[in-house]
């Protein structure tokens, strides 16, 4: 008998524990075990079912980059610093595909993770604000209003953030400090070290000198 099977047939019995059987076990015909399992399957009830059939949860850590996948997981919320990282990626990579707002959020976990950077989401994504285009990420001082509207769209990449501050995520950007589109060329990107291109970001190391090298 098979998991699924069995699992009914126990329903069953707790559905007509209260329903009489006058039949013996070594008596019951065929019909009489249809009959039963008929009103077992009924008294289930279909949602009941289908938490039998259904395709068990996805484990912690096995992060798909697809709209489809980040869309049907479940909405995000969090502290300050998440609202910080959710903001920083529905305003510089809204329009990447989900595997490129990972890798751009990962590039910001990387320099929360470096001594050369502040120590805080909120703090590197505000570095330099209020310099107009003298801070590390445009959207927070180029002169224009923060305002978020595409709720959809922000609700996608506050689930990358929430994914990237569990640390559920593989590496995309291997060790990533900074990035930019392919349609500019910085001049730090001549010295730099790339290290990946997702959609339409390039991704870098910096190439730091220290006492060790």
């Amino acid at each position: 008998m098979s998991a699924l099977r069995r699992s009914l047939f126990a329903l069953m019995l707790g559905a007509l524990s209260v329903v009489p059987l006058t039949v013996s076990a070594s008596s019951e015909k065929a019909e009489d075990l249809a009959r039963i399992e008929a009103q077992g399957l009924k008294s289930a009830g279909t949602k009941r079912l289908q938490e039998f059939v259904a395709q068990p949860a996805a484990p912690k850590g096995s992060v798909q980059f697809s709209r489809k996948w980040i869309d049907a997981q479940p909405k995000a919320s969090g502290s300050e610093q998440w609202r910080c990282l959710a903001e920083a990626l529905y305003f510089e990579a809204r329009g990447e595909t989900v595997k490129g707002q990972f890798a751009v959020a990962e590039v910001i976990m990387n320099r929360v993770k470096s001594a050369r950077f502040p120590g805080s989401l909120c703090a590197v994504i505000n570095q330099g604000t209020g310099k107009k285009y003298q801070c590390q990420f445009t959207y927070t001082c180029d002169g224009y209003a923060e305002v978020i509207a595409e709720p959809r769209a922000f609700a996608r990449v506050g689930k990358v953030a929430r994914y990237m501050m569990d640390g559920e995520v593989p590496s995309l950007t291997d060790g990533a400090t900074h990035y930019h589109t392919t349609a500019v060329r910085p001049r730090w990107s001549k010295v730099y070290t790339r290290t990946a291109k997702i959609g339409v970001h390039l991704f870098y190391r910096h190439t730091w000198r220290t006492a060790s090298n």
